[in-house]
């Protein structure tokens, strides 16, 4: 007994016939299911169906997934000459009129690009002026407090400086220590090729002091508690428990953004000379380690090796540093909208921005005190 042959195909007629398009076997999904069917069809059905005249009226079976190959492959159009049954034109019928055509994605020109880099720039412009804002406000914030100390929101103050420096000792402190032990491991090695061992102390001292402390301390504050300030804020907006505060003539600057704003700037320093403490006392271990640099030398020659004014350049960093890892976090999360969405984009943002501005003003202080404690 013969087994009829099921696969969609096609029969294509010579040029001196009218170049006639007829479709066999059954165009289903249960045919194009199957490996490769699909593929070798779009392969082998031709180009140009205006040409071509299509008769589907030996077809054994046409349903939706069959029509909609077909109908796509016409481009969305009928074609001038179509030969089908009753049935097959109404399955052709509900797929071209419920098909909608892929929009086109658009050129990106010389014209968007512009566009697009002003609009960048715009959006740039308005977070640099609601920060020149914030900065101005907590400037008479801070005047407020000096007249009126009593009414000052030192609960406030206090809750935060516990949370954003006492709870971040133990992290800080790890990554510190863990710095200086991989920073004294590859400065054994290039010291121990000239003999210069007793020079790690210098290295390790000036680059802890003066740069990596400081710089480590705000940029783990700055993913760690930036973070916690715009999502505290933003969460506020979102709950409209700042429309309640400007209903009840509360200034969001005076109750959120200034203890913050002092916690930080007193914090910081703290955190700051911690995280060299830890990388200094890593550093000492491994260059006893790796050069048999004993604890007692590297005591007594680290204040040789670093000056005073490079620990005062570090903590002096590090004040800027928290005032303005909360300016941040306040000025994103003040700019949240009441969605979730708006939440999680700013807090991103804020992380983003505060680590970017510590690093190029960590910059800017090498480079405008580069003769200073060297």
């Amino acid at each position: 007994m013969a087994t009829t042959d099921l696969t969609p195909r096609f029969d294509q007629a010579p040029a001196a016939q009218g170049h006639g398009v007829r479709l066999l076997g059954e165009w289903t999904a249960a045919q194009f299911g199957r490996p490769n069917v699909y593929r070798d069809v779009l392969r082998g059905l031709p180009r140009g169906h205006g040409k071509h005249g299509w008769d589907l009226r030996e077809v054994d079976l046409l349903d939706h997934v069959g029509a909609q190959v077909l109908w796509d492959h016409w481009g969305h159009k009928w074609p001038e000459q179509l030969e089908v049954l009753p049935p097959q034109r109404a399955v052709l019928d509900r797929v071209a009129e419920f098909t909608r055509a892929r929009p086109r994605r658009k050129r990106t020109g010389l014209k968007d690009l512009y566009l697009g880099f002003g609009a960048l720039l715009l959006r740039a412009f308005d977070h640099l002026k609601g920060f020149v804002q914030l900065i101005g406000q907590l400037t008479i914030d801070l005047r407020e407090l000096v007249r009126a100390p009593h009414q000052a929101p030192w609960r406030d103050f206090s809750g935060h400086l516990y949370r954003i420096g006492a709870t971040a000792l133990p992290i800080t402190a790890l990554v510190g220590g863990l710095i200086g032990v991989v920073l004294a491991y590859l400065t054994a090695q290039q010291l121990r090729q000239f003999g210069a061992d007793a020079y790690i102390v210098d290295i390790l001292g000036i680059a802890l002091v003066r740069e990596l402390g400081p710089m480590l301390g705000a940029i783990l504050i700055a993913g760690r508690s930036g973070s916690a300030i715009t999502a505290q804020i933003g969460v506020m907006r979102v709950t409209d428990e700042l429309d309640a505060m400007r209903v009840m003539g509360i200034s969001h600057t005076y109750r959120l953004v200034m203890p913050r704003a002092m916690a930080l700037s007193i914090a910081m320093p703290l955190i700051s000379g911690w995280t060299t403490i830890a990388g200094l006392i890593g550093g000492m271990i491994a260059a006893d380690l790796s050069l048999g640099i004993s604890p007692l030398f590297f005591l007594r020659a680290l204040p040789d090796a670093v000056r005073v004014s490079n620990l005062v350049l570090g903590m002096s960093k590090s004040v800027v540093f928290g005032i303005l890892i909360a300016l941040i976090g306040c000025h994103f999360g003040l700019r949240v909208q009441p969605n979730t969405q708006s939440l999680g984009q700013g807090t991103t943002a804020s992380v983003v921005t505060a680590i970017t501005v510590v690093i190029l003003v960590d910059a800017l202080f090498a480079i405008l005190f580069s003769n200073v404690g060297i």
